[in-house]
Formats: structure tokens, C-alpha cells, sequence
């Protein structure tokens, strides 16, 4: 329980702290709950989503507000790690530049640039999803999947970094059998919930994932928590993206054949 604790602590703006003390070790233990994280960060906005829509009859303003109420509840914690990396291995040559400049706290034009295409590719993909309801669902599922996948990193690369360079000065645990199935049961249950029409959707963070994890493979020989929280934010638009593209073949086989 205290490991969960600490996930959400370290995961969200939830000030758990204040009522139950978190012994430091767990959280180097978070990773395996970062999945059912996601069922309350997907939740939220999914929830925000869902009802804005019904008081505003109108679907782009409850999208932004679906955005921003994560941005909230989370901090702009990954979307921090987004900018770092880009600015990091944008502006870096070899393995100590590029850690360098994402332990460094400025934002440079590579993160600027990547912070815009996130929020524009993001925006318009869950725009082009007309249905409510399955936009909902899409909110609410792409989140701890793509959690999930990206969880995958810590069992593939070590960490980067030593220790005490770490921006939390913890360094995340590998994952035993047992935490592997409940990562595994947080980001796949909710997928009982997406429409078939969206499932192709889930091969896309999938492939992106495998890509990136190639990269810094190459790049720096390991990860760093900007690293998962850039992998993140990617695979979770990719879904998105994959869920336009699954549910516009869907479409045209029926319109085709009909």
C-alpha cells in the first residue's frame, strides 16, 4: 500500500504526505503502479471530458479542459520530461551533453517546439473523434496502456545516471514477476472498454515505444525518468492518433462494402 502511496505521491499534486509518512524506498518501487495511476489521471480527464460536454453541448472546450485538469492533477510532470528530452538530445552530442542539458531546469527551442506539436497533434486527434462517448472511452484507456507500455523501459535499459545525480535522487527498482502482472493489469483491463473499432489503435504506442527505446538505446545506453516521462506523453498521442486512423479504415470498409 505504501508503495501505491508513493506512486501517487510522486505521480500527482496529491498531498498524501501530509497524512501517511512514505519511506523513501518505496519510491524506488513506483513503476509498477504507474499503470493504475493512470486509471485516476485517465479518469479525471475523462470524467472532466464527459460532463463539460454534457453542460457545453460543444466538444473543444471540454477537450482542452480534459488536458488541463491532468496538467493539474499531475503537475505537468511528464510534459516537463517531454520538453527535457527533446531539448537534451536535440542540443546534445554524446552521453554526458545530452544528460547534461536535461538535468538543466531552462526550457530550450527543441522542448518549446515539441510542447507545441504535443498539445497540437494531441488536440486535434481527440478533435477528429466526434463520438463523446468514445472519445471518453479514449481518455480513459489511453492513459494507463500507455503507462504500461512505457513501464517496459526500466526491464529493458539501466539507469543512465548514478544515483545521486537523479533529479529525485531515487532510482526506480526493476520490476519483480509479481509487479510486472499488476503493471500489466493496470494498463490492459481497461482496454475491455475501448470499441473494437479502436483496438488496431493499441499497436501504435506499441511500435513508437520500440522505436524510442532503440534511440536512446543508441544515444545514451539507458534511460532517465525524463526519458519515460517523453515516452509517455508519445505513446498516449500515438494511441490517440492510431484510434483516428483505425476508426476512419473502419469507417470506409463499412462505407465500401455496404
Amino acid at each position: 500500500m505504501k508503495n501505491l502511496i508513493a506512486a501517487l505521491t510522486l505521480f500527482t499534486r496529491l498531498p498524501l504526505w501530509k497524512w501517511i509518512k512514505i519511506p523513501t524506498y518505496s519510491f524506488g518501487q513506483v513503476v509498477p503502479y504507474w499503470s493504475l495511476c493512470g486509471w485516476l489521471t485517465g479518469g479525471i480527464m475523462a470524467g472532466v471530458f464527459f460532463f463539460s460536454h454534457l453542460l457545453l453541448s460543444t466538444i473543444e472546450l471540454p477537450i482542452i479542459l480534459a488536458l488541463l485538469s491532468r496538467l493539474l492533477l499531475t503537475g505537468a510532470l511528464h510534459e516537463d520530461g517531454l520538453a527535457d528530452f527533446f531539448d537534451g538530445f536535440g542540443g546534445g552530442r554524446d552521453k554526458e551533453k545530452i544528460l547534461s542539458i536535461m538535468k538543466d531546469s531552462h526550457i530550450g527551442t527543441y522542448g518549446v517546439l515539441a510542447l507545441i506539436a504535443y498539445f497540437f497533434l494531441g488536440y486535434t486527434s481527440l478533435l477528429s473523434i466526434s463520438h463523446p462517448m468514445m472519445l471518453t472511452i479514449l481518455l480513459l484507456v489511453a492513459d494507463p496502456f500507455s503507462k504500461w507500455v512505457v513501464s517496459h523501459l526500466i526491464l529493458l535499459l539501466p539507469y543512465a545516471r548514478k544515483e545521486e545525480e537523479s533529479k529525485v535522487k531515487v532510482i526506480y527498482q526493476k520490476m519483480s514477476k509479481k509487479q510486472i502482472l499488476l503493471s500489466a493489469i493496470g494498463g490492459l483491463l481497461p482496454l475491455l472498454l475501448l470499441p473494437k473499432e479502436m483496438l488496431p489503435a493499441i499497436i501504435f504506442p506499441i511500435l513508437l515505444f520500440a522505436f524510442l527505446y532503440q534511440y536512446i538505446k543508441k544515444r545514451i545506453q539507458g534511460y532517465t525518468g525524463d526519458c519515460m516521462g517523453a515516452f509517455y506523453c508519445m505513446c498516449e498521442v500515438s494511441f490517440w492518433l492510431g484510434a483516428n486512423i483505425a476508426l476512419g479504415i473502419f469507417y470506409n470498409f463499412i462505407y465500401i462494402y455496404k
